[in-house]
């Protein structure tokens, strides 16, 4: 699966080859988000001067390198007979991204080669290696079918701990279809006001409108550019991740409690409903984007710095939507580090803080309110598994079934306990969708317990 190399009139060459190189060494040495790196190389790095085409090619060839990095790790492997030394510096880092050029982006084999010998070149430690960059990949493309022959590219693409999670609860075709659907590059997906015209800005952004009213346009080229950004019509939330708020029904004039809100897509489609939000978030820098974002498309919520785990204020809310903290294992498609970053101690310690957020909301949810709780996770501790430990532990509540026509009518988004379930393969021929779970819950009012 080839993703197209930027457009432009002179191919990108050695800056956006060293700049993709020390983003996947920040995200796999480094333990850093993708995004978080690139933001950086932006701002103060190598490419902040730099054109269009390299800023793009340097993230394309960075995202593409980690979500095949299993496969490209095993060619690797049968590429080079003994393990890289430590004095080699970025030589593996060199590989890697060589090699996904050449394998996924479509790159001619020659300008990848004599690139990655230049970046070698000019690494003090690498540039000792650079004869062996060299042959490295003129063999992988001399031997290209031989070296990938025999590798599970869908196996190699997950750690053990994930491969067993996903095939367990999705079977293992499924699972195997989700992994297909993150090497792809996402499509750009916007949520426009309900006030606005749908159909015009769709027509205007050469949009297509998917079943849940999401707009969806081909990524590429800068957000901010787009008809309607300035005028704050619009704001970039995938389809999957703009469907939860929705599930608390008509919130016009009503009061509604958005704990965890940050970075505040959620806040902003309940806000443009016409909530009254009270938008919580224990991080300050998160919650200034919220700000930034309520004050471009001119819409209004009260915001509180605090963990909605102590959260106390005295009061309830009738409605409350609980985005909880996850190893966003849902998102690998559009942050590839996700992959490579979390492991199941993340899991079990962010599960032990879904449960104590899930009780908290529970204390502050008005009897006979609704409670959506929702994660970008598709590991079933988060979800499913979650909510059933809390029914457990909270009689008073029960389930409020999501229906297949509050989707589009989507009702393979529908799991068999009326939970909302998305997965990367959904509408795979129209550029699939975040994984998310969200659950809606009701507490018993006085009148029924009794």
């Amino acid at each position: 699966m080839n993703e197209p190399v930027p457009e432009t009139s002179q191919e990108p060459g050695l800056p956006a080859r060293l700049a993709a190189q020390r983003l996947v060494a920040s995200v796999l040495a480094g333990a850093r988000a993708l995004d978080e790196a690139f933001a950086d190389e932006m701002a103060k790095g190598a490419l902040r001067d730099a054109a269009p085409a390299d800023k793009g090619f340097a993230r394309a060839i960075a995202a593409t390198t980690l979500r095949r990095l299993g496969e490209i790790d095993a060619i690797l492997a049968r590429l080079i007979e003994k393990p890289l030394p430590k004095r080699a510096g970025l030589t593996q880092t060199i590989l890697r991204t060589a090699i996904a050029e050449i394998l996924f982006l479509g790159v001619k084999p020659h300008a990848a080669v004599d690139l990655a010998v230049e970046a070698a070149a000019s690494d003090k430690d690498a540039r000792h290696f650079k004869a062996l960059v060299n042959a490295a990949l003129r063999r992988l493309t001399r031997e290209t079918d031989t070296l990938r022959e025999g590798i599970d590219p869908e196996r190699v693409s997950l750690p053990d701990w994930l491969w067993k999670s996903w095939t367990k609860t999705y079977g293992e075709e499924t699972a195997r279809a989700i992994i297909r659907a993150q090497w792809a590059e996402p499509p750009l997906d916007i949520s426009v006001k309900p006030s606005e015209d749908r159909a015009r800005w769709a027509e205007r952004l050469d949009a297509r409108i998917m079943p849940t009213g999401t707009l969806r346009l081909d990524a590429g080229g800068r957000i901010e550019a787009l008809a309607g950004f300035d005028e704050g019509a619009w704001w970039v939330q995938d389809m999957a991740a703009a469907i939860p708020a929705t599930l608390l029904g008509d919130v016009a004039g009503r009061e509604v409690l958005d704990l965890c809100a940050a970075p505040g897509g959620k806040t902003l489609e309940l806000a443009a409903r016409g909530a009254h939000v009270t938008a919580l978030d224990r991080s300050a820098p998160r919650l200034d984007r919220l700000r930034q974002n309520l004050a471009r498309t001119k819409l209004d919520a009260a915001i509180l710095t605090g963990d909605a785990a102590l959260f106390a204020p005295g009061r309830t809310w009738d409605l409350i939507l609980l985005d909880a903290p996850c190893t966003a294992t849902g998102t690998a498609r559009r942050h590839p580090d996700v992959i490579h970053a979390k492991t199941p101690a993340d899991r079990d310690r962010l599960s032990a803080l879904q449960t104590r957020l899930l009780d908290r909301a529970a204390t502050l949810l008005s009897p006979g309110g609704t409670l959506v709780y929702c994660t970008c996770s598709l590991e079933r501790q988060e979800g499913p598994d979650q909510i059933e430990r809390f029914l457990h532990r909270h009689p008073d509540f029960s389930r409020r079934p999501v229906e297949a026509a509050e989707l589009g009518g989507l009702a393979s988004l529908v799991t068999a306990d009326g939970d909302l379930r998305t997965r990367p393969c959904e509408l795979a021929e129209a550029g699939g969708m975040d994984g998310f779970y969200a659950a809606r819950l009701a507490k018993a009012s006085p009148l029924s317990s009794n």
